[in-house]
């Protein structure tokens, strides 16, 4: 019960904290009487066709080494997968040698448990209760 209280005060006394501070006053929207200017809000946004035309006709001429640069980064990323690649392959050829290095252990093991079951079944001995 007193983890409810505690609780309980505790959101109050936050609430009352948010209601009275300035934080509050400066989230609430503004009272303007005079409309906002469009038009220069447009202005600062937009620009002239020419100088927009003008820009784009800068922007479209690249340097060489801009080329260049795509040209290394082509290679750099062919590198990288062919890496990629050849790890992978690795990983799968280790992955199939160790399972296969694991089944060839478990057919010896399970042969020689054979055999020592036939020696030991071979007649001269009863058979054990632990070899069935």
């Amino acid at each position: 019960m007193s983890w409810t209280r505690v609780i309980v005060l505790s959101a109050l006394t936050t609430l009352l904290i948010l209601t009275f501070s300035s934080v509050v006053e400066n989230a609430a929207v503004r009272d303007d009487s005079k409309p906002a200017d469009h038009k220069g809000a447009a202005r600062q946004v937009f620009m002239p066709e020419s100088d927009a035309s003008n820009f784009f006709k800068r922007r479209g001429r690249r340097s060489v080494q801009y080329y260049e640069f795509q040209a290394e980064q082509r290679v750099l990323m062919q590198k990288d997968e062919q890496r990629r690649e050849y790890n992978e392959e690795q990983r799968n050829e280790y992955e199939n040698y160790v399972e296969e290095e694991r089944d060839e252990i478990n057919e010896r093991s399970r042969e020689t448990n054979e055999q020592l079951r036939e020696y030991h079944y071979d007649g001269f001995y009863p058979r054990s209760q632990w070899f069935h």
